[in-house]
């Protein structure tokens, strides 16, 4: 089972190619022009399992986007002097001396509706719950305030490894001022200019030093433990009254008033035989004139029990339109590369004019995510609960499945024989070959002999899920251009 050897990461040398499929694959590389060097690392970039992740903490204004965006290479993190820029997209990947790893950005989301000292400690609560090293931000120039202490205290709770960041050291006389962190107790500041890139790399060493090989919540369940499920949606949705319903007891506080959850709870629940682990994720409590500081708590908890999970249920309203919000929560867990089952709740309180509608906006509104199982429930009546055991089973199957490297390259041949890429500019980019580099969720490297443009990609992908199934896990696919060569090919 090459897979088996796979889903651990990707320590065995092939990723999830076996031996004399390996040698046969990359035999057709070299056929077609292609460094060995450079196939290599197109496969192991796209197969390397879950990362470790590094969140970047700090208070408003000490320049943690601009670090972010220096650590990847990128203007990517959104930098902006105005407070309380939320983004849906908090992570990206970046890599430093060979070694790749997440960046988990809390620069977007400062919020001064709770206090700023509350938001920033939520953030840091969050990034560090999800994290396996964490980069204290703190600007040299003002020195240590209050919040930071605070942050500080946080840290040394979580018992994470912390690197100190002293930033906005532009040169040898803000060193001094660097040099006055020792005073916070978490070892060696390390003096850094994010914006001029100064220091950095000394910083980045240290980085690594203290990042796990692995995240620590590796996926699998080589560990023979329970699959993880979170249970995400918009506050008041009825996360909770499901939860219930699914454990036949009450074991989460419902209450009518918006979010009134205010921790995850993990649950055991046994459904249809089988142990599962619920995440639940529901809101904080809102207060009506912080509504928007708790929603963005609200985020914060999904994006947190996301990280946790390996399947998202997300639950939809069906008496209401379908929201921004409710788009935003898909997007992050198609993002985050988890299995997607998507359940209706109060389905049985729909008459038939909101049932009609509600069909046009899951074809408009959900179409990113058409491949994911659907299930109608009543979380209040326990209407068709039993559904959600199949849908979710389903999902983790598409998630897990790989492609033997021969029968793909054979689809990818009637692809390409039966819907060539359109010409561009008088050439027509082809695709030569391709493997599956990776599970959880499937993906894809193709080579290619030119640019292959973004819809023919989406038509790829819609091919390979008529071909091979893959429902309810997104699909990742990087395509892999042939460098120009002296010879013409």
């Amino acid at each position: 089972m090459n897979d088996q050897i796979h889903s651990g990461g990707s320590d065995h040398e092939h990723g999830a190619l076996g031996d004399a499929e390996y040698a046969e694959f990359m035999e057709l590389a070299a056929q077609e022009g292609f460094d060995p060097e450079d196939v290599e690392g197109a496969i192991g970039e796209a197969g390397h399992g879950p990362l470790p992740a590094l969140a970047i903490v700090g208070r408003p204004n000490v320049g943690k986007s601009t670090l972010v965006n220096r650590i990847i290479g990128r203007r990517e993190a959104v930098v902006q002097d105005k407070p309380g820029v939320t983004r849906d997209r908090v992570s990206y990947e970046a890599e430093w001396a060979g070694r790749r790893f997440k960046v988990v950005d809390t620069g977007g989301w400062e919020q001064d509706v709770l206090g700023l000292d509350a938001s920033v400690a939520a953030q840091a609560e969050y990034a560090i719950e999800t994290a396996d090293a964490v980069v204290f931000v703190v600007d040299s120039t003002v020195g240590a305030t209050d919040t930071d202490e605070a942050v500080v205290k946080l840290l040394r709770r979580s018992g994470k490894p912390v690197v100190l960041c002293a930033n906005k050291v532009d040169g040898q006389s803000g060193e001094a001022d660097a040099t006055a962190l020792w005073s916070l107790g978490l070892g060696q500041p390390h003096p850094v200019s994010s914006l001029h890139g100064r220091g950095t790399g000394d910083m980045l060493d240290a980085v690594l030093e203290a990042l796990p090989e692995a995240p620590a919540q590796s996926f699998g369940t080589a560990l023979g433990g329970p699959r993880r499920i979170a249970l995400i949606g918009r506050p008041n949705v009825g996360k909770s009254s499901l939860l219930n319903k699914v454990a036949n007891e009450d074991r989460v506080v419902v209450n009518e008033q918006a979010g009134t959850t205010r921790d995850p709870v993990d649950e055991l629940i046994t459904l249809g035989g089988i142990t599962w682990k619920f995440i639940d994720t529901a809101g904080i409590r809102r207060r009506v004139h912080l509504q928007e500081g708790a929603d963005y708590y609200a985020s914060l908890r999904t994006a947190a029990a996301v990280e946790k999970a390996e399947v998202a249920v997300i639950l939809i309203d069906s008496s209401e339109s379908i929201s921004v919000q409710d788009q935003r929560i898909i997007t992050m867990a198609v993002e985050a590369g988890r299995a997607i089952v998507v359940a209706f709740n109060k389905w049985d309180t729909l008459d038939e004019e909101r049932r009609y509608y509600l069909e046009r906006e899951i074809e408009t509104e959900l179409a990113q995510v058409a491949w994911a199982p659907r299930v109608n429930v009543s979380a209040l009546t326990g209407r068709h609960m039993e559904k959600l055991v199949p849908a979710i089973e389903t999902a983790l199957e598409g998630w897990e499945t790989r492609v033997p490297t021969g029968r793909l390259n054979a689809f990818l041949g009637e692809i390409v024989a039966s819907h060539p890429h359109p010409i561009r500019g008088g050439k027509q980019p082809r695709i030569l070959f391709g493997t599956q580099a990776g599970t959880k969720p499937p993906r894809f490297v193709l080579f290619a002999s030119g640019f292959l443009e973004h819809g023919y990609r989406r038509f790829v992908e819609r091919r390979l899920r008529e071909e091979f199934g893959f429902e309810g896990t997104p699909i990742h696919i990087s395509v892999r251009v042939r460098e120009k060569r002296g010879r013409n090919k």
